[in-house]
């Protein structure tokens, strides 16, 4: 076992602990410190307010929790049903095909109006009850995951949530685990973990404990460090927590996700584009008729209702069902291969891509 020198002494503990509750100390201000990797394991311990051979205190766990909250990432709000449901008229060629229905039942023919609502309902349905299945797995997979962590408090190993991970805190690592926050590494033994989710590098990286000169070094390259959502592949160590919830590597990276807007998919764009069309030519249709008619001398009234119902007929009412059902179609087959398509034009924007960045 590979092991930098020693814990800090009870002075050093002492002063960290009355760190707690000042803003100029270094256990308040962990989520800016990004030079972890930069320090030897006394000044790491001093700063962290902890000690290398019992942890953190439990009152002081408690007091760092009321103080960082859990670690966890902020969760978006599943989307409720209703709004699912009203996300399937979204498209243009549905808003024009509900136009044609208004129109329809405005000139008198209940029946083509009922046929083109119940095409309008069905279709939306028919989406309505695949995305609510989507939406229900994802939420039942984050049930069924239940995360935990090796820590040493007061001089015990525990296994605690996840989410009560809190900084300064002793995590240890063994094979298989995934890593729950992120952490100097103060011991490893043949220790590797796979940061593929934060890097994309898809092998272990080898740790060890060695402080590093270069400030500026990218994630993959510090090799003294271990970051929340990656695993171990391999040996043993022990790490103190510097991040935790949002202010992880991860974390920032789901914040950048945050602020990214939801593009419309290839189709959508298409569809869209084809529904815009649809009403320019369904206007000079009617337009063309009506004025064409009204100057062979027709009754106005009775030529442009002719107009309109020409305009209505060249709206195509299957094509918004037919492209959900191909869809459909797409979704099970990834279901197959235990993938889950929440929303059904990602099939088509999935079956586009021919790279994908990690």
């Amino acid at each position: 076992m590979r092991r930098d020198p020693a814990p800090a002494t009870a002075g050093q503990m002492s002063q960290a602990e009355q760190c707690i509750s000042r803003d100029s100390c270094g256990v308040v201000g962990l989520a800016e410190n990004t030079n972890w990797h930069t320090q030897d394991v006394e000044t790491l311990t001093r700063e962290l307010g902890t000690n290398l051979n019992s942890g953190l205190a439990p009152a002081e766990a408690q007091a760092r929790y009321r103080q960082y909250g859990p670690n966890r990432l902020p969760e978006a709000r599943g989307v409720p049903p209703w709004l699912i449901f009203v996300r399937q008229f979204k498209s243009v060629i549905v808003l024009l095909l509900a136009a044609a229905t208004g129109v329809s039942i405005a000139l008198g023919d209940l029946v083509e109006a009922a046929a083109i609502a119940v095409v309008i309902l069905l279709n939306a349905l028919f989406g309505f009850v695949i995305e609510l299945r989507a939406e229900r797995a994802v939420a039942a997979l984050k049930r069924i995951i239940t995360r935990t962590a090796k820590v040493i408090r007061g001089g015990r190993l525990v296994e605690i949530p996840a989410t009560s991970v809190v900084p300064g805190d002793l995590l240890v690592l063994e094979e298989g685990d995934r890593v729950a926050a992120d952490a100097r590494l103060v011991d490893a033994d043949s220790l590797a973990t796979v940061e593929a989710a934060l890097t994309g590098e898809s092998q272990p990286v080898e740790k060890d404990t060695r402080p590093l000169a270069n400030g500026r070094l990218p994630l993959g390259d510090r090799t003294n460090m271990v970051y929340a959502g990656t695993s171990v592949a391999r040996g043993s160590g022990l790490a103190v927590v510097t991040a935790t919830g949002r202010a992880t590597e991860i974390g920032h990276i789901a914040g950048l996700l945050e602020q990214t807007k939801e593009e419309k998919t290839p189709l959508e764009k298409r569809l869209g584009a084809l529904g815009n069309r649809l009403v320019v030519v369904a206007l000079v249709v009617a337009a063309v008729v009506t004025v064409a008619g009204w100057l062979a001398g027709h009754p106005f009234l009775e030529i442009l209702t002719t107009g309109i119902a020409l305009a209505v007929a060249a709206v195509p009412e299957g094509l918004p069902a037919v492209a959900t059902i191909t869809l459909a179609i797409g979704v099970r087959r990834m279901a197959r291969q235990n993938a889950i398509v929440r929303r059904l034009p990602a099939v088509e924007t999935l079956g586009s891509t021919t790279v994908i960045c990690t």
